[in-house]
């Protein structure tokens, strides 16, 4: 019997749209003002000095260029953890000024507090930060919803279409995995999970490609728990 959830965000608990219309646009847009304004913040500084150092970043030298670099970098959707770190204290600005809410599906909330009495826990899997991942939830358009994940995981634990990923997560839950019911709508993703050994369905929302690999689910509401 399955007694923890484990879920991606985008595109699984969260609308893609949220993400490429309103984060990453709000990221690029706010990016200049907020590295002008934390001038003096070490935390600030030393991810521009990290972003000078990046392979991706073609021996630039000025923080100016690390700016434009976080930015393009942003567009391109890259995966690269030092673009994670500032995309989450610009976003973290955004949220606790009201300028951002976290979305959240409609039948996400209902359906993790069935679970939840059913004696089932939660956690997130996601490329963004952990840092991000909370202040999503955190400001969501239903409210602070992090009371309900007890572990959240970013690509600090491996790639997400990479097996060990999956298994270190199991380690760090200390569930057996065939008790651990991964969410996604990325097949890649639910074909690692599996071969670590949990059990998968795949979210088909929006234009989610269908996997014939794995059970399926329009939204949370198609998911019972019995049923794995």
């Amino acid at each position: 019997m399955v007694d923890f959830i484990l879920t991606d965000i985008e595109g699984t608990t969260t609308s893609v749209a949220f993400v490429y219309d309103t984060l990453f646009p709000y990221f690029s847009a706010h990016l200049p003002d907020f590295v002008a304004q934390h001038a003096d913040d070490a935390e600030v500084q030393a991810i521009l000095a990290e972003t000078l150092t990046q392979p991706e970043a073609r021996a630039l030298e000025q923080a100016e260029e690390a700016v434009a670099a976080l930015i393009e970098w942003t567009e391109k959707d890259l995966k690269i953890p030092v673009l994670k770190k500032m995309q989450g204290l610009v976003w973290k600005n955004g949220y606790k000024e009201g300028q951002i809410k976290g979305h959240v599906y409609a039948d996400v909330l209902p359906n993790l507090e069935k679970w939840q009495k059913q004696g089932c826990q939660f956690g997130i899997y996601s490329s963004g930060s952990v840092a991000a991942q909370k202040l999503l939830f955190g400001y969501s358009i239903f409210g602070d919803l992090r009371s309900f994940f007890s572990y959240y995981f970013d690509t600090a634990v491996g790639a997400k279409r990479e097996e060990n990923a999956y298994r270190r997560i199991q380690n760090e839950i200390g569930r057996p995995s065939h008790q651990i019911l991964f969410l996604s709508d990325v097949e890649a993703e639910l074909d690692a999970a599996r071969a670590a050994g949990m059990k998968t369905t795949q979210l088909v929302r929006e234009a989610t490609q269908p996997s014939s690999r794995h059970p399926q689910a329009l939204t949370f509401d198609d998911i019972q728990l019995d049923n794995y």
